[in-house]
């Protein structure tokens, strides 16, 4: 167990981080899957702004990596250009 109050805020920190960025991550994967499924043009495209903006800020922010995002929009925009 840890021994200095600074490392304990740490772990609870660290915790707290944690959860978050699963929930994000987890946000985005079920946007990516719900534009995959979709077959309207108008309504895929709007969608894809949202997730886009979305997917790129967690690029930023390391809680996916940024090729891993750049890449998830590009063949979202693929999907989209097809339909």
């Amino acid at each position: 167990m840890a021994n200095h109050k600074s490392s304990l805020k740490r772990i609870r920190q660290a915790e707290k981080r944690r959860l978050q960025n699963r929930y994000w991550a987890k946000t985005a994967r079920n946007a990516v899957r719900r534009i995959r499924k979709m077959t309207d043009k108008a309504e895929a495209t709007e969608a894809y702004n949202k997730t886009s903006a979305l997917l790129q800020r967690l690029g930023r922010k390391n809680i996916i990596s940024k090729n891993k995002a750049a890449n998830l929009c590009s063949s979202l925009a693929k999907h989209i250009n097809k339909i």
